[in-house]
């Protein structure tokens, strides 16, 4: 299945890696683009150099090493190449995940004012009626960001906050993260085994009592 990945310059950046560490291993093709704002996140919060990367291909790279596995493929897409396949109806990709999304991408989607490539893939997906998840990362949220989440929701979209369940008893970060992906590949139905679903059995982990 292709799949379009794209992650925005809201905090979060583990999202975006645990959702193509998931959606490679389970042998799908994801074209990925992490936006210039996305980048400077990811050298923050993953890569601990600050949010100023000299070089913004650079940690486009690292982020697809560090987090993508075989046998999936993927494509690494400019934020401007507006002109790939996965910005055009024909192209036959029907899901799009941004993870995380900004609010800023948020608006432009909901009032149809893109002018990169998420943007873009966000559109088609919507007037094609493919799968479009979002997955906003943002608290409190204002009145326009509210209205936002209506506009995008009316108009087919999914709005997905990350906001992690506590009911299979989290012990760490990844845990968490997980949750929220897992959620976010439930809806686009991609099967997976990110986190203990309500009324199974929770899944012993080192220091349980036996």
């Amino acid at each position: 299945m292709r799949i379009f990945l794209g992650v925005t310059g809201a905090s979060g950046a583990l999202y975006g890696g645990r959702a193509l560490n998931a959606l490679t291993a389970a042998g799908h093709h994801v074209g990925l683009c992490i936006s210039d704002a996305g980048a400077r996140v990811i050298s923050h919060e993953l890569l601990g150099e600050g949010p100023r990367p000299a070089s913004y291909d650079d940690v486009r790279m690292r982020f697809t090493d560090m987090f993508a596995q075989a046998p999936g493929a993927v494509d690494m897409l400019d934020p401007d190449d507006i002109a790939c396949s996965f910005a055009s109806g024909s192209s036959g990709a029907r899901a799009a995940l941004v993870a995380p999304c900004s609010t800023s991408t948020l608006g432009r989607i909901a009032h149809g004012t893109g002018d990169n490539l998420i943007h873009r893939v966000a559109e088609v997906m919507l007037k094609e009626r493919g799968q479009l998840v979002l997955m906003p990362r943002e608290t409190p949220l204002s009145l326009i960001q509210l209205r936002n989440m209506v506009a995008v929701t009316e108009a087919g979209g999914v709005i997905l906050p990350a906001s992690p369940g506590l009911y299979a008893g989290p012990e760490t970060i990844d845990d968490l993260i997980d949750f929220v992906v897992g959620k976010a590949l439930d809806v686009l139905r991609i099967d997976h085994a990110l986190f203990t679903r309500w009324g199974e059995p929770r899944i012993a982990t080192t220091g349980d009592d036996a």
